[in-house]
């Protein structure tokens, strides 16, 4: 039985639309920031690739697979429109 995890998520743009909000918390066995998106992306159907992603983990740009903390806060920024 694995543990539970809590991070904070942090949505930008489009996926905060999709999520019908910014920021929550949520506890999850995810280990890394693609385990933590591909359940997200599962249970809220958000419609964007990891690939169209970035992902900061505590405000800084990390790597997919980065390891996470308890209490880490993770961000998932799509592309920007410019206008």
């Amino acid at each position: 039985m694995s543990a539970h995890l809590s991070y904070q998520i942090l949505y930008f743009g489009l996926l905060a639309e999709r999520r019908g909000l910014s920021a929550e918390w949520i506890q999850c066995a995810a280990t890394t920031p693609a385990a933590v998106y591909a359940e997200l992306l599962a249970a809220y159907q958000l419609g964007l690739a990891a690939a169209h992603l970035r992902v900061a983990v505590n405000d800084e740009f990390v790597a997919w697979d980065q390891p996470l903390q308890p209490g880490d806060t993770l961000a998932f920024l799509p592309p920007m429109a410019g206008g």
